[in-house]
């Protein structure tokens, strides 16, 4: 597998229309991903003392957490209406190799920062509701 440049990872937020369209979430500076899976553990007196852990149960969820400098374009005003409302929303994630994530997700955090003579930054978490597929 060959290096990405982290630049190529790009949050997008779709635009609420039938057919969906994204729109790249303008200012990114830095772009996190992970995908969480929880274990059930089925472990007995039969595991000669090792773990066993069920293949396939679980919860499994993809978390996000991006920051950048507010740009006031239209997909952050539509991060920011989502956080305060506490609406859940269609996201992708894609990366330099072409590959696409895709999921419905809500914003956990939006913090806004600044500095006297600097640029206004903001930060932001999100949190997968329901399946993240991989195109």
């Amino acid at each position: 597998m060959a290096a990405e440049k982290g630049s190529a990872f790009l949050l997008k937020i779709g635009n609420g229309a039938s057919p969906l369209v994204y729109a790249t979430v303008a200012g990114m500076r830095t772009t996190q991903l992970s995908v969480n899976g929880e274990a059930v553990n089925v472990t007995s007196k039969d595991s000669g003392g090792w773990r066993e852990l069920l293949s396939g149960a679980g919860i499994r969820s993809v978390s996000v957490a991006a920051s950048g400098i507010f740009t006031g374009s239209s997909a952050e005003a539509r991060i920011k209406t989502n956080a305060l409302a506490g609406a859940i929303d269609d996201y992708e994630l894609s990366f330099e190799s072409g590959e696409r994530m895709r999921g419905r997700f809500l914003v956990t955090r939006l913090d806004y920062s600044g500095d006297y003579n600097g640029e206004r930054n903001y930060a932001l978490s999100l949190e997968s509701s329901g399946q993240v597929t991989s195109l």
